[in-house]
């Protein structure tokens, strides 16, 4: 690139763009950034109705011509069906977010914590990393080899968290009174989804650069969204800013991560995290 208007290096005027994940509560804000600068959001998540909603209020607040696709990620035949559609409507792909993952859910009984590693349900750590994982790499195989067709290639960003760079601090979870092996845990699959979303990000950066398609990944802390005041206190204080993230607060760094400002930018990780892990 030779020629750059500073005015506009941040902007993804014309840009195609698909969310996972996209009527979550980061997947949202990612959406949101991308149609404030006027790019095209194509949101998938499973739910119709909540998406064709969000699609609408896009298009009336900024302007575009965001659609919402209700697709699931683990199913192969979805996603390639869904790509056929989004380029018959839309011409190309310019970009692609892999935000979608399960949120692993503590299931808790009188007798065994199912959070923990030794009780670990096997079909659990399989949904868990076919959407996290199998999901973002099937994305990546489809929508970014439409991405690798452009003239001028795209950008990919994976969305994995400052846990795919250190492990969880199990004692954040931890409750006076209870036996160490019933306490509640931060579940194994989301620090091996994050991670892999890292080396999946290496991978893909190398592996189109020649077609100008560059791939990132975007490290993001915690995120302040209703948790008690006991766990906040001792989660800040090993952050030096001394806070979890306001969700709008990772909207810079992906507009920076999909836009031409960072046409530079390959196979980076980013940690965005209040500085929690550089202590």
């Amino acid at each position: 690139m030779t020629d750059r208007n500073l005015d506009t290096l941040f902007r993804l005027d014309g840009k195609v763009i698909i969310v996972t994940g996209a009527t979550g509560l980061l997947g949202r804000k990612h959406a949101e950034a991308i149609a404030a600068y006027g790019g095209t959001p194509v949101l998938l998540d499973l739910n119709q109705d909540v998406l064709t909603t969000f699609a609408n209020e896009l298009n009336t607040k900024y302007s575009v011509s965001a659609t919402g696709l209700s697709v699931d990620i683990t199913n192969e035949q979805a996603i390639s069906n869904s790509c056929i559609e989004i380029i018959e409507q839309y011409g190309k792909i310019d970009g692609l977010v892999n935000n979608a993952a399960n949120n692993p859910k503590v299931e808790e009984s009188s007798d065994k914590n199912f959070s923990r590693l030794e009780n670990f349900p096997l079909n659990i750590w399989n949904d868990d990393i076919a959407v996290g994982l199998t999901g973002a790499f099937l994305c990546a195989k489809h929508y970014g080899y439409k991405i690798a067709q452009n003239p001028n290639g795209g950008s990919i960003v994976n969305i994995s968290s400052d846990l795919g760079l250190i492990a969880p601090d199990q004692r954040l979870y931890a409750k006076d009174g209870i036996d160490n092996d019933k306490q509640n845990v931060k579940p194994v699959t989301y620090s091996v989804v994050k991670t892999g979303l890292i080396g999946l990000t290496r991978y893909l950066a190398t592996y189109w650069a020649d077609k100008n398609v560059r791939c990132n990944a975007m490290c993001p802390g915690g995120v302040e969204n209703g948790q008690p005041e006991s766990f906040l206190n001792k989660v800040n204080s090993k952050i030096p800013m001394n806070r979890l993230a306001q969700p709008d607060e990772y909207q810079g760094t992906l507009l920076w991560m999909l836009s031409d400002a960072s046409s530079y930018l390959n196979g980076a990780v980013v940690n965005v995290d209040g500085g929690r892990t550089t202590w």
